[in-house]
């Protein structure tokens, strides 16, 4: 099966680790092969008075002097020491087969997360994050449960009937035939249940991933439902979706349990007629008492790794799932991060250029349409319009978050797609409306514009977006840590942490959606006082929804259904645009523009 091929793979790092296992193997077996002979000695030569083999009567009488009760404690011993070392082999096979498959659980979890970071933006934004999350999680132990709980314990059974087979061979022929007759039962069970097993597990699977997205949503979006007071509607929702996935989970362990139950009738049946065979062979003497308990030990270790595995079919087809959902995932096309000849920005001065662009998400919906301009280092451009005008799409092309379907974006005369990612990422600083911010300090999250920044860069940054004195305030200043998504800061103070990011970045083109939208008019001020003097040299794109904003930028561009309606300066605008004198009027009084009534004047002005 093409899954367990795949999960080999992940075993070539640990080729060393693999041959251990392999070797510790071997020696449980052999010693599993001899742990029966002692009690096999006590009851046909101790008990049954029946001499040892030639080999093994001269060092025997050596140790016990014929005495009966010697023998029994000398023979007892060694069934001892041979038990005690058995079960201090397999103790060391199980810790490093275990830590070998808990490496490759989070190699592979390292392979996912990278993947995942490296696909296009528009998967995150299409796609459901909890999926993701549950198959970063979940889905990733797949290698350890087909390998560790699967490919090993099927060499080991294989191994150990080869080994037990060719003992029982010697000890009675028609015995070790007879043991193999489950064989064909066990194959035409397994290949019955394992066919509705694998499409239940795909069920399980697909409602466990639900349930963990329906949770991870209501614990994103809690302050809306504390209040609306949604709390028993939100806890109804996830009743039902666990009780479906519940419903699929017994379901599914349902036909388990059928399969282990037709699993050990067989085996028990196997060893019942053995038991039956083997005790007419000691009825008519052509097998000893000591010789049916070897046979029996052996089938032991032939049918019990068999019945683990068929135990475990359901966990082996759930791991298969989760293979096949974790492969679907590495099969997604990353961004293309460098073209062959790509172009190192780090000399980039910030000239940026739109030609008849056009993007969409899918053919039934163009978001940008048409829309050409141009930006010099230096200045700043204003990207005006209702909601859903495009302006934060436009915005991401820049910096290559979505590739244009048609058109071109240039920067100093370049293409982006011919621009190396990282490198062109890195010329360009990023101030979205909600920052987001990380694990850590107060410190770490301005530093993460420029993770080598000393202590005094990040001083300085703060000082720019005006948010120093409030971190002179705070108990452990800029090592005070951080709640999740800055939990315990106002929207202002997180907004002007991203400001200083992006500022401590000090990047020759400054893209800011809305900076100053949570920020008091002081505040406002002195963050654009600070953001005048470093548009000196930089190429600055702002989405703007304040007047103020507007007012400061040398070009603004009037969007409207993914179309630039107009651009210039705000009193070539004012003087020439209804629709900019109408968005103009309403923020001037405080009116957002997504306002309903709002909207629909604006809509009226460009009849």
């Amino acid at each position: 099966m093409r899954e367990f091929s795949w999960s080999l793979a992940f075993l070539r790092p640990y080729r060393v680790r693999v041959f251990g296992i392999a070797a510790l193997a071997l020696v449980e077996i052999g010693l599993a092969a001899l742990a029966p002979w002692p009690m096999k000695a006590i009851v046909d030569n101790v008990f049954g008075r029946q001499p040892f083999p030639p080999a093994l009567a001269g060092p025997v009488n050596t140790l016990t002097g014929g005495r009966v009760v010697a023998l029994l404690i000398v023979v007892a011993l060694a069934g001892l020491l041979l038990q005690l070392l058995l079960e201090v082999v397999r103790a060391v096979h199980t810790q490093i087969q275990v830590d070998t498959g808990q490496r490759i659980v989070y190699d592979l979890r390292g392979r996912l997360l990278e993947h995942l970071q490296a696909l296009p933006l528009r998967h995150h934004v299409l796609g459901r994050t909890a999926d993701s999350v549950y198959r970063l999680d979940a889905d990733a132990y797949c290698v350890n449960d087909l390998v560790i709980g699967g490919v090993f314990p099927l060499a080991t059974a294989a191994l150990n009937l080869t080994v037990m087979f060719a003992v029982l061979a010697r000890l009675d022929t028609p015995l070790a035939l007879l043991s193999l007759a489950v064989a064909p039962f066990l194959y035409v069970s397994l290949r019955y249940y394992s066919r509705t097993m694998t499409d239940r597990a795909e069920q399980v699977k697909s409602r466990e991933s639900t349930l963990v997205e329906r949770a991870y949503e209501i614990l994103s979006s809690i302050a809306a439902i504390k209040s609306f007071a949604r709390e028993r509607h939100e806890l109804s929702r996830f009743a039902r979706t666990g009780n479906d996935t519940m419903a699929a989970r017994l379901t599914l362990t349902w036909q388990e349990s059928l399969f282990s139950v037709c699993v050990t009738a067989i085996t028990l049946t196997g060893t019942a007629l053995v038991l039956v065979v083997g005790g007419l062979h000691v009825i008519d003497g052509t097998l000893t008492v000591g010789g049916l308990l070897v046979v029996i030990a052996y089938l032991a270790a032939v049918y019990n790794p068999l019945s683990s595995i068929a135990h475990t079919t359901g966990a082996l087809q759930q791991a298969r799932v989760s293979a096949r959902r974790v492969q679907e995932l590495l099969a997604l096309a990353p961004e293309q991060l460098d073209a062959p000849d790509g172009v190192d920005a780090a000399g980039i001065a910030g000239h940026i250029e739109f030609k008849d662009v056009g993007f969409a998400y899918d053919a039934s919906r163009q978001i940008l349409d048409q829309i050409s301009f141009v930006a010099h280092p230096g200045e700043m451009v204003a990207l005006v319009g209702l909601t859903g005008a495009g302006k934060t799409t436009l915005a991401s092309l820049i910096p290559r978050f979505f590739e244009p379907t048609h058109g071109q974006v240039l920067i100093d005369g370049v293409e982006v797609q011919r621009y190396r990612l990282r490198s062109l990422r890195e010329r360009i600083a990023l101030v979205p409306q909600e920052s987001a911010l990380f694990g850590g300090t107060i410190g770490d999250n301005i530093r993460y514009g420029r993770l080598d920044a000393t202590d005094a860069d990040v001083e300085a940054a703060a000082h720019l977006a005006h948010v120093h004195h409030f971190i002179e305030r705070l108990p452990g200043r800029y090592d005070t840590p951080v709640a999740e998504a800055g939990a315990t800061l106002s929207g202002g103070e997180r907004q002007r942490l991203g400001i200083a990011r992006a500022l401590l970045k000090n990047a020759p083109i400054l893209i800011l959606d809305e900076p100053t939208s949570s920020l008091d008019a002081i505040s406002e001020d002195a963050v654009f006082q600070a953001l005048r003097r470093l548009r000196e040299g930089r190429t600055t794109i702002v989405i703007a929804h304040r007047l103020s904003t507007i007012r400061d930028a040398d070009r603004i561009l009037v969007l409207h259904e993914g179309r630039v309606m107009a651009q210039g300066t705000h009193d070539e605008l004012t003087a020439s645009n209804e629709l900019y004198r109408r968005m103009c009027a309403r923020l001037s009084v405080g009116r957002s523009l997504d306002e309903p009534e709002s909207v629909d004047e604006m809509l009226k002005a460009l009849a």
